[in-house]
C-alpha cells in the first residue's frame, strides 16, 4: 500500500509539473510531456472513440493509462521492486473500472437495449441465437473483466519473478560463493547482466500493459456505443 501510495504520489506530482507554466512554444521538458499525452490522446482515445465521445471519457482513460503505467514501473525502481499491478487486487480494482465505464457508456447511450445489442447479434438464425446469446453474455460480462485483471497481474508477476531471480543469483554468486574465494562466482556477473536486461524489458513491458489496458478499456467503450453489436 505504501508503495501504491508513493506511485500515485509521482504520477500527480509528474503531471502537475509538467501542465503548470505552460507555453504556446514549448520548451524541452513540456514538449516531451505533450509527446507523450498526445499519444494517449490521439493514438488511443481519439483513434478509437473519434473526437466527440472521445473528449468524454479523455479523463478516465488518461487516468487509467498513467497510474497503471506508474504502478507498473515501481518493479524496476530499487528499494520498491515489487509491481503494485502484479498483486490481483490492484489489478482487478482497474477491471472493474474498466467494466464500470463501458456498461456507463453503453446504458448512457441506448438505456436498456444496451444488453440487447449486446448479446443479441444481428442476422443470426433463430435457432441459434439462445446459444450465441449465452456465449455473448460469457465473453462481454464475465471475461473481459476477468482477462484485464489476469493479463495485467500474470506479465507484472512474471517480470517481477525474473527481477527477482536474477538479481537474488547475483548476489548469491558474489556474497556467498565469491567471498569464499570460489571462482564460480564469477557467474554472478552474468546473472547481474541478465538482471539489467531484464529490467529495461520490464520497462517495456510496464509501458506496453498500459497501453494495451488502456486501448481494451477504450475499444469496449466503442463497442458499447456502438448502435450495433
Amino acid at each position: 500500500m505504501l508503495i501504491r501510495l508513493i506511485a500515485v504520489f509521482f504520477v500527480v506530482l509528474i503531471l502537475w509539473l509538467g501542465t503548470r507554466r505552460m507555453t504556446m512554444v514549448p520548451n524541452r521538458r513540456q514538449a516531451a510531456f505533450e509527446l507523450v499525452v498526445d499519444f494517449v490522446r490521439k493514438g488511443i482515445v481519439i483513434e478509437t472513440l473519434g473526437e466527440k465521445d472521445g473528449k468524454r471519457f479523455m479523463p478516465i482513460l488518461l487516468t487509467i493509462f498513467f497510474l497503471v503505467l506508474g504502478l507498473n514501473l515501481t518493479a524496476t525502481i530499487p528499494g520498491l521492486q515489487i509491481p503494485s499491478t502484479g498483486l490481483i487486487g490492484q489489478a482487478l480494482i482497474l477491471a472493474i473500472v474498466s467494466y464500470v465505464t463501458f456498461i456507463y457508456a453503453g446504458i448512457r447511450k441506448h438505456g436498456a437495449k444496451f444488453f440487447k445489442n449486446a448479446v443479441i447479434l444481428p442476422g443470426v438464425p433463430i435457432a441459434i441465437t439462445p446459444v450465441i446469446a449465452v456465449l455473448e453474455i460469457l465473453s462481454t460480462f464475465i471475461i473481459r473483466p476477468i482477462t484485464l485483471t489476469l493479463r495485467l497481474t500474470m506479465n507484472m508477476v512474471a517480470g517481477h519473478m525474473l527481477l527477482a531471480l536474477c538479481f537474488l543469483a547475483t548476489n548469491f554468486f558474489f556474497f556467498e560463493v565469491l567471498a569464499n574465494g570460489n571462482a564460480i562466482g564469477l557467474m554472478g556477473v552474468g546473472t547481474f547482466a541478465f538482471g539489467v536486461a531484464f529490467v529495461v524489458l520490464e520497462i517495456f513491458v510496464g509501458a506496453l500493459q498500459a497501453y494495451v489496458f488502456t486501448i481494451l478499456t477504450a475499444i469496449y467503450i466503442q463497442m458499447a456505443l456502438a448502435d450495433e453489436h
